[in-house]
């Protein structure tokens, strides 16, 4: 068909492929949930966290975890028994696989890639085995977001000065939760015993069966050491009373910084900017951590508190709807008063709770 346009004959345009556009597509290989199983993946033990990059162990010796999936109450395969010479620091990079799964000290994690510990080498960890324990904690009391803190440790430190700073016995409530929450066992460990005694804060928690050592300044630390001896103990505690100084002293090469409390706020100074696992010379690991100023429990229900008190969590099933077990018409205070429960520890129950209710803050 032609048209007519003054003295030029137009003919009609024909379209081909040319004047398609097409776009391009992301790829020429078809999109699967397969992923590869990395069947030649090295295990490593995850060290220390620095900014996207993970130092990891590798080789004999590094922690296990027993085959329930539960973190283990003693450590198998340390320094003495497997030659350290067998053994490589890799650093790696999380693999785009993994999405938005977190990676924390103390994780089991599955290595591709160059694991000769080289420098300027760059592995990838491709999965991150179960994990025996976590324990977390949020950001406040209004914050339900949970923020992994240290993974497969099976003993919690609560580190706490007896003075200067002065202890502060509601965060160490809220360390003790989140301990029962993680499943993990906890110890108080009070330094700075030359300044103050140790005795009312020790009664305190004797009710909940908590067990404690006692460090002052220059005192060997062969109780804490026995304690600590084949375990993944991590370190947790304000600025200030002392954990980089009892790192130092369990682990002699560790070199962590320590610093001086300020005599104007009272409060310490952060000297440990991240988690680190060190290996003690005797068998066993421990995690040091920054030092802390709030401990959030929003991601922890009351029922999770209630199940580290045996006796009282079997009273609880005659309470009322709703009973937070704080307030009048609880059945645990019949429970006390008929004879079978312990006045102290209900009394410590009830402070664990109140603490998951007020300021995350320890002040």
């Amino acid at each position: 068909m032609r048209e007519t346009i003054g003295a030029r004959a137009l003919r009609k345009r024909q379209y081909d492929e040319d004047d398609v556009r097409v776009r391009p597509g992301k790829g020429s290989r078809p999109r699967t949930r397969v992923r590869p199983a990395h069947d030649e993946a090295v295990e490593g033990f995850v060290v220390a966290v620095d900014r996207g990059r993970y130092t990891c162990l590798v080789g004999a010796g590094i922690p296990r975890i027993d085959g329930d999936g539960q973190a283990a109450r003693r450590v198998k395969g340390s320094a003495r028994r497997s030659g350290k010479d067998d053994r490589t620091l890799v650093v790696a990079m999380k693999a785009r696989e993994l999405g938005r799964k977190g990676i924390v000290v103390g994780d089991r994690v599955a290595i591709v890639g160059d694991v000769t510990g080289r420098p300027d080498t760059l592995a990838r960890i491709v999965r991150v085995e179960e994990r025996g324990s976590m324990l977390r904690r949020s950001a406040d009391d209004t914050d339900d977001i949970e923020r992994p803190i240290v993974a497969n440790a099976d003993q919690l430190v609560i580190v706490t000065a007896l003075a200067d700073p002065p202890p502060r016995p509601r965060m160490i409530d809220r360390m003790l939760v989140a301990a029962f929450d993680a499943d993990i066992d906890p110890l108080l460990c009070l330094t700075k015993a030359d300044l103050a005694a140790p005795d009312e804060l020790v009664s305190l928690y004797e009710p909940l069966g908590v067990p404690y050592v006692v460090v002052e300044k220059g005192s060997p630390l062969g109780e804490l050491r026995e304690r600590v001896s084949d375990r993944i103990s991590v370190l947790v505690g304000h600025s200030g009373v002392g954990k980089s100084t009892l790192v130092n002293a369990l682990v002699p090469d560790a070199r962590r910084a320590v610093s001086h409390v300020n005599a104007v706020t009272g409060r310490g100074r952060h000297t440990s900017t991240s988690a680190v696992a060190l290996e003690l010379p005797e068998g066993g690991w421990i995690i040091d951590t920054p030092g802390v100023r709030s401990f959030g429990l929003a991601h922890v229900a009351m029922e999770t508190v209630l199940a580290a008190f045996p006796d009282f969590n079997e009273a609880a099933v005659d309470c009322p709807k709703g009973c937070t077990h704080l307030g009048d018409g609880c059945a645990l205070d019949r429970f006390v008063v008929d004879g079978p429960g312990d006045p102290a520890r209900l009394e410590s129950l009830r402070r664990l709770l109140a603490s998951r209710e007020g300021s995350a803050d320890d002040d």
